[in-house]
Order: structure tokens, then C-alpha cells, then sequence
């Protein structure tokens, strides 16, 4: 129902954005917290939208979009837990439980790319297609994928995120941050690894780093429209914000390709922006809100 209030929370690696909403176009109010240690991190969490059905009535419904990787099966005892991940203290937590037992009501879970790229093709750049990819490029590096409007799972869920790319010429000795891969792409172009190889936030660097960059993520891509050809592939997250980042995107996903899939055209109008700027994975939190709702209606 429009007047039906919904509990949206983006999980992620930095911070956690909490919002309460009725419909992308009614967004009540929001909050950024820290990503601290669980316990800490869903205290906040819970006071803030305690505090939220005070002000604006009783949360019908909750939407988690989290960063993984996590047991986004439905049918599973561990549904909504994060699995194996380097954040310190969140390996085995509980995200969705420790929401539905705090508030009674059913709550929907997903990954935060999974929710930007439903949210994306409801709403957003993706709209009117059938196929499309989301990626994240912040804290780490994530891709959702969503196919005739329902997110792509399989086994677990896509971890693109942690495919081994070709390295750039002038980029042969950095060693990669990921704990699990080194020098996956995520190793190599997630925001952490930019500060530890540069020492500062891409969009302070210059334009042989932002090249190299922009390199890795050509190649994923590239390697997205191999496997999956989707019909659009979003960008999105807190590297993205760097000024021509996109556009050197598309300019090494053309090279690599070499006119072998589609045209020069083509690849310039399939690598897109996101249509909901910042607010893709928060906007899909409330599509999972407004899906659990619906499943046990």
C-alpha cells in the first residue's frame, strides 16, 4: 500500500545509510553511521528507527542491502548472515536477524548490489531493459546482476568483484590489497587499494593513475559483456565520483574490445551512470522491504 512506511538500511563497508520511506519520491528522513563493530553499529541502527516509528508510525517492513559476501538464500538457516569477510568482527553476523527480532516485522535481504541494480532498473538508468549489471567501486568492489527484473544469485551470489584482471603495464608491482586474493580486481581498484598504492582518494591523482584505474575496470566491463551481455552496466559507488572516471571507463572497455561485440556506439551507450546518483542501494533496500512484506502477505 502507498502509505505504508518502510525501513531501508544500505549496509556497508564505511557506513550504514538508514532511511525510512514510503516510495523513492517519499523518503522521510535518513542517517549515515559509522561501520563499526556489529553490536555497536545495529545498536545505532535500532535507535535510529525506534526513534523514526515515534515520529512517522509503525515500520511495516524492512529492506537490507549489505555488503557481502552473505547467504542471500531465502530457503537457508544462515539467510541474511555475512559470510567470510575482512571487515573486522562481521564474519557470522546475523544482519537480518538481529532486525527482525528487534522489530517483529519481515524484513527482505540482499546484497547492496544486488538492491542498486533492482532499484536501477525500476527506476533508474536500467529502466525498460531486461538484463543489467550494477557495479560498486568504494570500499571494495561488487556487481549485481538482474535478469527480467529478479536478482541473480545462483550457488551463493556474483562475486565479480574478485576476478583476477590482465595488469596494466605500468602497474606490475603493487601487490593488491585483498586479504584473501592480493591482487584481485578488487585488490587492485577498490578505494583502499588506491590509497595504499597512491596515498590518496583517486580523484586527487592524476591522469596515469585514473588511466590505470580505469584499465581494471574496462576489463570487468568487458568481461561482463562476454559472460552475461547485459544491456546495461551501471557504475556507481564512491570512486565513481572522480571527475571523467566513467568516461575513461568506456574508453578502455571500447579498446579492449576491439568492435568484437558491439560497436564503438553501442559500448558508449551500454556503460551508463547511475539514474538514482547515491541512492541506488538505499532505493533497493525499500524494494526488498516492499518484496518480504508481499511474501508473507
Amino acid at each position: 500500500m502507498a502509505d505504508r512506511l518502510y525501513g531501508c538500511i544500505e549496509a556497508g563497508g564505511t557506513k550504514f545509510v538508514c532511511a525510512v520511506a514510503r516510495s523513492p519520491r517519499d523518503v522521510r528522513e535518513r542517517v549515515n553511521l559509522p561501520t563499526t563493530d556489529p553490536a555497536a553499529t545495529l545498536a545505532q541502527v535500532v535507535e535510529f528507527f525506534r526513534h523514526m516509528e515515534a515520529e512517522h508510525g509503525a515500520i511495516a517492513a524492512f529492506g537490507v542491502a549489505s555488503f557481502g559476501p552473505a547467504d542471500v538464500n531465502s530457503t537457508s538457516p544462515r539467510y541474511g548472515t555475512i559470510l567470510s569477510t575482512p571487515k573486522p568482527g562481521w564474519s557470522g553476523f546475523d544482519i537480518r536477524g538481529a532486525i527482525a527480532e528487534a522489530f517483529g516485522v519481515p524484513v527482505g535481504f540482499d546484497t547492496d548490489v544486488n538492491g542498486a541494480v533492482l532499484a536501477e532498473t525500476m527506476w533508474g538508468a536500467a529502466r525498460g531493459v531486461s538484463s543489467a549489471a550494477y557495479v560498486t567501486v568504494g570500499t571494495g568492489i561488487g556487481v549485481g546482476i538482474a535478469i527480467d527484473g529478479k536478482a541473480v544469485h545462483g550457488k551463493r551470489h556474483p562475486e565479480m568483484g574478485h576476478i583476477f584482471p590482465r595488469r596494466h603495464p605500468a602497474d606490475l608491482v603493487f601487490a593488491g590489497v585483498c586479504p584473501f586474493h592480493g591482487d584481485c580486481l578488487e585488490g587492485l581498484a577498490s578505494g583502499p587499494a588506491i590509497k595504499q598504492r597512491w596515498a590518496g582518494p583517486l580523484s586527487t591523482l592524476g591522469s596515469e593513475e585514473q588511466d590505470i584505474i580505469a584499465f581494471y575496470l574496462g576489463q570487468l566491463a568487458v568481461t561482463l559483456i562476454a559472460t552475461l551481455s547485459p544491456e546495461a552496466i551501471v557504475f556507481g559507488g564512491g570512486v565513481l565520483k572522480t571527475a571523467g572516471l566513467l568516461d575513461r571507463i568506456k574508453a578502455a572497455a571500447t579498446a579492449l574490445n576491439k568492435a568484437y561485440w558491439c560497436d564503438d556506439a553501442e559500448m558508449e551507450a551500454v556503460i551508463r551512470a547511475p539514474g538514482l546518483e547515491q541512492n541506488s542501494g538505499l532505493l533497493g533496500a525499500l524494494l526488498l522491504a516492499k518484496l518480504a512484506e508481499a511474501s508473507v502477505a
